[in-house]
């Protein structure tokens, strides 16, 4: 149903209504009576306020059809609107006569004139209403003009009068839902109960009208487009701008009309979303062909039809080419096998820049914060690529570089080992041993510079020949006390290494290849 606008008097009321209603079926006391006598006489306060609320925008539709010029299509609708208003008044006014025969068949009005004599009367009101087929008479009375608008205006309205099965309060209930309109309505229902309920039915058929009214008074100058509607709008060449830059803004007035209904407008030929009267354009800019300056200049059309008019623009926009950024520790080149982090900034996206990140021999993980990636290369050559919103902003190129190799030191007592005056003989009792990471491979990627040496063996000789079998070592330290019993002077220690390896970022060890590396520590 359309247009069926209440007041929240109206709405009150109604309420009221159907609590009295529900009350009235349980047998409540004469109070409940004497209450639908009060509702009844206040929903006819109500009928009197529509009548004169609605006469009041018929009025106002023949000022506005006089000020249009007395146009024919306004004249048209002014005859509408005085045609729902006479069969308005006509269709209140039978019902009114409806409550005055309810009246006199249950007899009449007390001494005072107001107050009727038959407010308990259920029978009369039975026969009169349900065998004497005047419900009957009201269903197609109320029902036909709901048509009857529905006609004028163009406008869908629904029934007033519903039987049980199609009313939205009655068509669950079993018994309710069997009975045709009349008996809903009127069945056991006092005298006075049928007063409030013909009474509410002209409230009802008022709210219609005014919702009709309504809608023809909008009609009125509808091919004019009056702004009424005034906007200060601002349009920046940029809303971002850097300190110290100069802020340069167009101050104009738009205006828009609040009579006309949402303008159908397009993109590029497409439509698109309007909100009270804006439309919204929204696409990810595609850039290619910059100047010297990195831009490039693009373009769409749009158009805006209003009523039978259609207005077309073609607005010119500039692509500027995205500056990639990267931050690293060392981001001229990148470590084989390793996580190299790095920071990849757009300054021109703002805080539309969410990047996505692909390579070519390497293998990439995105960050936890916006620009992050850590590279892990497996080739000589890396290609880094920078995607937004699924276009390319750049691509940059890295060279790569094989992780140095560590150092390897041994230690006497927490001092490296004298090679070139050696050790005493007494004073050396262990050894223990370290892999050196370089140390600015360590400052760079300090996850990926984890070394240990893990196989090494040391051997007592004398001369040519081995004065015992070697020592196999896993472990970084090896007290060789026992060892040192059989040396002499002029004997040296030859440490051999066999295997080094690294812990990566990801916690995984491997092997390093460090070459043959021997040491000699000379024994006095």
């Amino acid at each position: 149903m359309a247009g069926k606008k209440e007041t929240p008097r109206q709405k009150m009321i109604g309420m009221m209504y159907l609590v009295l209603m529900a009350m009235l079926a349980l047998n409540v006391s004469n109070t409940v009576l004497e209450k639908f006598l009060f509702m009844n006489m206040t929903m006819e306060k109500t009928v009197v306020d529509g009548e004169a609320k609605n006469n009041g925008t018929v009025g106002r539709i023949e000022v506005q059809v006089e000020e249009s010029g007395k146009r024919a299509k306004d004249i048209a609708v002014l005859k509408t609107a005085q045609d729902v208003r006479t069969e308005t008044n006509k269709v209140l006014s039978e019902l009114d006569e409806l409550k005055k025969r309810m009246i006199k068949v249950t007899g009449d009005y007390e001494e005072d004139g107001v107050t009727p004599k038959g407010i308990k009367n259920m029978e009369r009101i039975a026969r009169m209403m349900i065998k004497e087929k005047e419900g009957k008479k009201l269903k197609d009375l109320l029902n036909g003009y709901t048509t009857f608008l529905s006609a004028k205006t163009g406008d869908e309205y629904g029934d007033l009068a519903l039987d049980g099965k199609d009313h939205p309060l009655f068509k669950q209930d079993k018994n309710a839902r069997k009975r045709d309109f009349a008996t809903l309505q009127f069945d056991q229902t006092p005298m006075v109960a049928g007063l409030a309920t013909i009474s509410q039915f002209q409230t009802e058929v008022l709210s219609r009208e005014t919702a009709a009214l309504e809608k023809l008074a909008r009609d009125v100058g509808a091919a004019d487009l009056k702004f009424d509607q005034i906007n200060l709008v601002a349009l920046p060449n940029s809303r971002v701008v850097a300190a110290g830059a100069k802020y340069e803004a167009s101050l104009f007035i738009a205006a828009s009309s609040s009579a006309a209904e949402n303008p159908d407008m397009t993109f590029n030929g497409k439509e698109i979303e309007v909100i009270n009267g804006k439309g919204k354009i929204e696409f990810i800019a595609k850039g290619g062909n910059y100047d010297k300056d990195g831009l490039s200049k693009r373009r769409y059309i749009a158009t805006v039809t209003l009523k039978d008019s259609v207005y077309r623009d073609t607005i010119e926009y500039f692509v500027a080419r995205p500056v990639i950024q990267i931050q690293s520790a060392s981001v001229q080149a990148l470590y084989l096998n390793c996580a190299n982090e790095l920071q990849v900034n757009c300054p021109q996206l703002g805080s539309a820049y969410n990047p996505t990140f692909t390579a070519t021999g390497a293998q990439t993980i995105k960050g936890a914060k916006t620009g992050q990636v850590t590279v892990v290369p497996s080739a000589a050559e890396v290609k880094l690529n920078v995607y937004n919103s699924g276009s390319l902003l750049g691509t940059e190129n890295f060279r790569v570089r094989r992780i140095p190799k560590p150092e390897i030191k041994l230690y006497n007592r927490g001092k490296e080992v004298n090679y070139k005056q050696g050790e005493n003989i007494s004073a050396l009792r262990q050894l223990n041993i370290k892999a050196i990471p370089d140390q600015d491979f360590k400052t760079f990627l300090p996850k990926d510079a984890r070394y240990r040496v893990t196989g090494w063996e040391v051997t007592l000789a004398r001369g040519k020949r081995p004065v015992a079998p070697p020592s196999k070592v896993t472990k970084e330290s090896l007290s060789i006390g026992n060892l040192m019993q059989k040396a002499k002077p002029g004997d040296r220690v030859v440490v051999e290494i066999k295997r080094v390896q690294r812990m990566n970022f990801r916690g995984k060890t491997e092997n390093v290849n460090v070459g043959n590396v021997f040491f000699n520590i000379p024994l006095n």
